[in-house]
């Protein structure tokens, strides 16, 4: 049974302070302790992503990245969201385990909490996954959780990824 997680929104300030290198301040703005994790130069990229969508449309904001908090000892262990809003019915999800609280089942913890999350809204009708064909361990995450290879793509800056898809419900 993978551990209890409760996603926390990571709101424009808590970003902001991130870029900024300041978990004192993303902390306030999340309300949950962030590690160093979420300054490395991979995350901060994610944040001026996260932050340039928002700007063009702020309807992503429930849909987009939060930080994954282990329940009920309240550390952070990494961040899930879906890419955005959902379109024609589909959401992709999206999770990052910080390297020190890998191998512990967070992971599956965030994708059920995605699963969730998805499942609640009406609109949405399937969940997708992208995944680097070398990234041995988020497709062990999605076996046996009703995903279907359904193809691949390119992604400009994470390269070829397979896809797969499940019902949202």
């Amino acid at each position: 049974m993978p551990p209890a997680i409760q996603l926390v929104e990571l709101p424009p300030a808590a970003m902001i302070a991130l870029l900024d290198g300041d978990l004192a301040g993303a902390a306030t703005a999340t309300g949950s302790p962030l590690t160093g994790y979420f300054t490395t130069d991979e995350a901060k990229s994610l944040w001026r992503f996260r932050l340039a969508q928002l700007a063009r449309d702020p309807s992503h904001a429930a849909w987009i990245v939060r930080a994954a908090v282990a329940q009920p000892d309240g550390h952070v262990v990494g961040h899930a969201g879906f890419h955005g809003a959902p379109e024609n019915g589909t959401v992709t999800i999206a999770y990052s385990v910080d390297p020190a609280h890998r191998r512990k089942g967070y992971a599956r913890a965030m994708l059920t909490a995605l699963m969730e999350r998805a499942a609640a809204e009406p609109s949405v009708t399937t969940v997708r996954a992208t995944i680097s064909p070398d990234n041995r361990a988020s497709l062990a995450t999605i076996a046996g959780q009703g995903f279907t290879y359904i193809g691949e793509q390119w992604d400009d800056e994470d390269g070829r990824e397979l896809i797969f898809e499940r019902p949202a419900r």
